[in-house]
């Protein structure tokens, strides 16, 4: 049996390629190339910086726009988003924001259930809203920034709800916790040096524990009732005591007066009734027929009908008519 060598074996019309050494290393000195510039010039965007690490250590700090460094692994790169407002939430996870924003079906409580002052549990979510002002802090001062930072949330919102009662906390006191929250999680952030900005601290949702909540919010229904039936209270206490205590002053006040009218009218007859008296002392005649007259004077325009007759008129009664409607 002849056995044929397959490789002294052409196809009719077949011309085995005619590889170019010089070629193929053109082509792998410009892949090359492509490669050293691709990670020379790199580009930084408008909210964000770039913090350049020369053998693993920190050299600079570059803004945007086009930059130029060494290639791999004599720097690095990192771009870091301090303008861009960033967001970590607990007790919750927003799965697609939108108008009908979804959210994780998990339950968090492991970070959400807190105790408060009176011995009650609160379950509370939240929102901490803030920035990256100082990249390097950011990058190098701190192992696992990002959990560190939940971790400074957590143990703050816990202390300050621990301060506090259930009812404050759920009810008037929300505001306030915000604010005391922010306040004391930058004074830790300053502290650790992360490198944080917080901008602000937004209380979501406050609850009692699912397994209590029908029966809180029947207490919660009978304070405002109680409330409620309080304030009515004051506000009719509140109309007709000042009212009463008014018609009070007002009628002592009316008393006063009629009382000083009654002793100035008596002072004044007095001193009247002796001023006639010295007069009719000095002169009675003449002070008894002014009296008479004076008298006569004010008792006079009150008489509807006068007939005024002479002492020596005789036959009356044919001039003078009885009839009451009659006209003299």
């Amino acid at each position: 049996m002849k056995v044929r060598n397959l490789n002294s074996v052409q196809m009719p019309g077949f011309q085995p390629p005619d590889i170019n050494i010089r070629s193929i290393g053109l082509i792998l000195l410009v892949i090359v190339l492509l490669v050293l510039l691709w990670n020379v010039f790199f580009a930084v965007g408008p909210q964000e910086v770039g913090v350049i690490q020369f053998f693993g250590k920190y050299d600079r700090t570059v803004l945007p726009g086009l930059r130029f460094k060494f290639p791999f692994p004599i720097e690095t790169l990192t771009k870091v988003p301090v303008e861009e407002q960033l967001k970590e939430e607990f007790g919750f996870r927003t799965l697609q924001p939108g108008v009908r924003t979804r959210y994780a079906e998990a339950d968090f409580l492991e970070e959400s259930s807190m105790l408060t002052g009176d011995l009650n549990v609160a379950v509370v979510t939240w929102e901490t809203q803030y920035r990256i002002n100082d990249a390097v802090k950011w990058l190098f001062r701190v192992r696992n920034v990002r959990e560190t930072f939940r971790d400074l949330n957590v143990a703050v919102m816990r202390e300050i709800v621990g301060d506090r009662s259930v009812d404050e906390v759920i009810t008037i006191g929300r505001e306030e916790i915000a604010a005391v929250s922010q306040e004391r999680l930058q004074e830790l952030c300053d502290q650790y040096e992360t490198g944080i900005q917080v901008i602000k601290v937004l209380l979501q949702d406050v609850n009692p524990p699912g397994p209590v909540q029908d029966s809180f919010n029947e207490v919660n229904q009978a304070n405002q009732q109680r409330e409620t039936m309080i304030n009515d209270a004051e506000g009719q206490y509140n109309r007709v005591v000042p009212r009463a205590r008014g018609e009070a002053l007002q009628t002592i006040q009316e008393a006063e007066g009629y009382a000083t009218d009654r002793v100035n009218r008596a002072r004044g007859d007095a001193s009247r009734f002796e001023a006639l008296r010295a007069a009719y002392a000095k002169a009675p005649e003449v002070t008894r027929r002014r009296i008479y007259l004076e008298t006569m004077q004010s008792v006079l325009p009150r008489i509807e009908r006068k007939v005024i007759l002479d002492e020596d008129l005789k036959g009356l009664i044919p001039l003078l008519s009885l009839d009451q409607g009659g006209k003299p």
